[in-house]
């Protein structure tokens, strides 16, 4: 695949997009990496700061729900400004409050990642605009690189944080850690507004009901999938198909495994286990995560050749079997951080290669007409997913056993995997000819 190529040729709308997702995560990146010690630093509990990320992603489930669910009828556009609007807000919340109850309101409403993953209605609107502004045959292409720019702004974010935070204690601005955490999320509401003025510029080609008549290509199979866009405001309010409802129904199952045992070990208790196990600094925190995240992106792009080599089905059983294993093995290695980085490292190798024959999947099952709130209702059900864990990681941590939050994660993506094969390897072939036609 080249790369270059396809980012020149990609339309303003689509590099608006990646330069969205980019800064949100720059902006995760950040928080990710103080957003544990932060509330530790406030005097929570291990068991109370899982408590209190459970009860983010909860609320953050309920208010996704329902801008996802309308944000054809509503405007995409207006959605994003909002969400970006509300993280600017949640970024001086957190700098200037240390009241559970306020910083519990505006993590859940401001979309404060427990995680460096996204969270909120973001990726779900997001995904679905790509699909709609790009032919079949190159979305694979345009998704992968949308998640490389992602991943690089997260590992960017975590690198940043850590060196920000000790450029700032040898300056002598503060010599506290909550103080700096504090600077941290200020940082966070200024990338969150240079976010609004990116949505602000996006075009009406990015809504469902506009003209896509140029983006078809002559083959049937395009035509076919562009027909259905021009809805009315009430049709788009209607609920989803039977064939839509049975393919859900699959996706959810196992995509919500999937996620609760990624919510067992999320980025942020990743970091408090090798702050409190190996006593790392700041610095040497945010380069580990740095590097992991780069390792991440990295795999993005060969992602996408995988699936359209192996199908989206075989593609992603591939990397996240590896991955659970990956997951599992690093505890054993609680005495040797060398080992624990390089498990580590591999662990994120594999785990996001995912991503994009995911993508793949979803967009090529589900009928245009579905598939913001589809995406909506998959992205909400990972998301309550995820809830459970956080939960169980305090109290493990707690006593002392945060390594075995570890192979439940592992146990847990593996499962997925299984129920992935069971329902969906037979539709592999068919997914093939399309993407490389």
């Amino acid at each position: 695949m080249n790369v270059l190529r396809e980012i020149s040729s990609a339309s303003r709308d689509i590099k608006l997009l990646w330069a969205s997702v980019f800064f949100r995560l720059f902006a995760y990146g950040l928080t990710n990496q103080v957003l544990t010690l932060f509330l530790n630093g406030i005097n929570l509990e291990e068991s109370e700061i899982g408590v209190f990320m459970s009860l983010t992603l909860i609320g953050d489930v309920l208010c996704s729900y329902v801008l996802t669910w309308y944000a054809d009828s509503w405007g995409r556009r207006r959605i994003l400004v909002y969400g970006s609007v509300m993280m600017v807000l949640s970024g001086i919340a957190f700098a200037y409050s240390e009241n559970f109850h306020v910083l519990l309101f505006f993590a859940i409403i401001g979309v404060i990642s427990p995680s460096s993953d996204e969270v909120g209605p973001f990726k779900s609107v997001e995904e679905s605009m790509i699909a709609h502004l790009t032919p079949n045959n190159r979305r694979p292409e345009v998704y992968a690189i949308h998640a490389l720019v992602g991943t690089t702004g997260a590992a960017l974010g975590a690198i940043a944080c850590g060196a920000f935070i000790d450029v700032v204690k040898y300056t002598g601005m503060y010599t506290e850690d909550l103080q700096c955490y504090k600077l941290v999320f200020l940082v966070y509401a200024l990338l969150a507004f240079v976010k609004v003025i990116i949505m602000l510029f996006l075009s009406d080609r990015t809504e469902l009901d506009c003209d896509h008549a140029e983006l078809s290509s002559p083959e049937a199979l395009i035509e076919d999938e562009m027909a259905p866009l021009m809805q009315s405001a009430e049709q788009r309010n209607r609920g989803l198909s039977k064939d839509t409802k049975s393919i859900l129904i699959k996706l959810l199952v196992i995509f919500m495994v999937d996620s609760l045992g990624m919510g067992f070990m999320t980025s942020g208790w990743m970091v408090y286990y090798y702050a409190k196990q190996f006593l790392m600094s700041s610095f040497a925190l945010g380069t580990l995560f740095f590097v992991s995240k780069i390792v991440t992106a990295s795999s993005t792009i060969p992602s996408s050749a995988i699936a359209k080599t192996l199908g989206p089905v075989k593609a992603t059983l591939l990397v996240q079997v590896a991955s659970g294993v990956f997951s599992i093995l690093i505890p054993l290695a609680h005495n040797c951080l060398p080992l624990s980085i390089l498990l580590l490292n591999l662990h994120f190798a594999t785990t996001a290669m995912d991503v994009t024959p995911r993508q793949i999947l979803l967009t090529n099952l589900i009928m245009p007409q579905d598939l913001t709130k589809v995406m909506g209702v998959v992205n909400i059900g990972k998301t309550l997913a995820r809830c459970v864990g956080p939960v169980f990681t305090g109290l493990l941590a707690s006593a002392d056993r945060l390594w075995l939050c570890y192979v439940i994660s592992g146990g847990l993506v593996i499962c997925a995997d299984c129920l992935l094969a069971f329902w969906f390897l037979h539709v592999d072939l068919e997914l093939t000819k399309q993407l490389n036609s």
